[in-house]
């Protein structure tokens, strides 16, 4: 030990690991391991370090891919500001006539930091669901939801109507989304067996953004760089068909939701869109171990609790409803079929705002190919 100058194995210890607790190496200046990158930005700095750059295949597959989903979407700057105040007064409405009960039971969703309230629609989804998957989702009995607000056709759908964003009598089901800050929504496409194309959104409160083609992680919440990045501002109409709609899966990151933030999604079912039935089930949709009589009952699954949010809640540590659900699909599947939340694929981001005239025709994408979905 003396004949390497040290007489504590500690100092010994510490001159090997110079980053640890600040101390100084031989040199004199203060040295400190690097902080640990976020995992999407892994493989850019070993890129940038090793001088390695993407192929050109991998280039033009990923523009490609960027491509098609920007064929399938239409954006227009449509409600004014004193509109958009006049519709946001009529939300805030909504959610007070909600916290008074005076709603039917499946007309209001909650969620931490996210509130979904269905009118003229309703349909089961995510953790409601008896069986999990692509394809599960049914419309709830017709009349379990309230009829669509007649100030969501006056202010809203005429309007779109007019600009011939969408023909008339279209619309047959509108959601409200209700989101605070650090709200989200996980990837998804909407179920292509319930709602005709095209998907029409409408956004207020605050600016925004739709992200597509992420991959979310869990514990802790982490969501990869999108295939493309759509900024949604106040009173801007999204329309997404084609391969926006059908063969991607879009998004909205805690990230992206920085003040309260409200968006009218207005659709129109399938004339064929399976539908839930109050006195009798087909087997697809009953419940293991189901029997006819006392069952019956327990056919539709209760709603989540229907606790406000805390606007507050975004700066503290949280459980959100993707974590819940991938707690119950852990407990649920056996260890065979577990899937892996965490996806090594990694997309360079691309910022892109796509805006056009009122009297601008809207584009077609031709679906290209098959992906693994999660539908909401």
């Amino acid at each position: 030990m003396a004949g390497t100058g040290y007489t504590d194995l500690r100092e010994k210890l510490k001159s090997m690991m110079p980053y640890r607790d600040g101390h100084k190496g031989s040199g004199g200046g203060l040295t400190r391991e690097p902080p640990e990158p976020p995992p999407y930005d892994r493989k850019r700095r070993h890129q940038e370090d090793s001088g390695s750059e993407p192929s050109d295949y991998e280039e033009q597959k990923e523009e490609e891919e960027a491509r098609k989903v920007k064929s399938g979407i239409r954006q227009l700057r449509l409600f004014s500001a004193e509109e958009c105040a006049k519709i946001e007064a009529r939300i805030e409405d909504v959610v007070s006539r909600a916290e008074k009960g005076l709603y039917k039971e499946h007309t209001v969703d909650r969620a931490p930091l996210r509130n979904k309230y269905f009118f003229g629609e309703g349909y089961t989804y995510g953790s409601q669901l008896q069986r999990r998957g692509p394809g599960q989702e049914r419309l709830y009995p017709r009349g379990e939801v309230d009829a669509i607000p007649e100030w969501v056709h006056d202010l809203v759908i005429r309007k779109l109507v007019e600009h011939r964003v969408i023909p008339e009598g279209f619309v047959n089901s509108a959601v409200i989304n209700d989101y605070q800050p650090g709200g989200c929504i996980v990837s998804h496409v909407d179920p292509i067996h319930i709602f005709e194309r095209p998907i029409v959104s409408v956004s207020f409160f605050s600016d925004s953004a739709l992200c597509f083609g992420c991959k979310f992680q869990f514990k802790p919440i982490r969501v990869s760089e999108p295939v493309l990045f759509l900024p949604v501002k106040r009173g801007s109409v999204t329309v997404l068909s084609g391969y926006a709609a059908d063969e991607i899966t879009h998004c909205i990151r805690p990230q992206d939701i920085k003040e309260r933030r409200a968006v009218i999604i207005l659709r129109k079912t399938r004339l064929d869109a399976p539908r839930l039935e109050t006195k009798s089930l087909s087997s697809s949709v009953l419940p293991p171990g189901y029997n006819s009589g006392s069952n019956r009952d327990q056919i539709l699954k209760p709603k989540r609790s229907h606790r406000k949010a805390d606007p507050d809640a975004a700066h503290r540590p949280r459980i959100l409803e993707m974590d819940k659900e991938e707690n119950r699909r852990s407990v649920l599947l056996p260890k065979h079929r577990r899937r892996s939340n965490f996806s090594s694929e990694n997309y360079w981001r691309r910022s892109y705002e796509y805006t056009e005239d009122c009297d601008e025709e809207e584009e077609d994408g031709s679906p290209a190919r098959k992906v693994k979905m999660r539908r909401h």
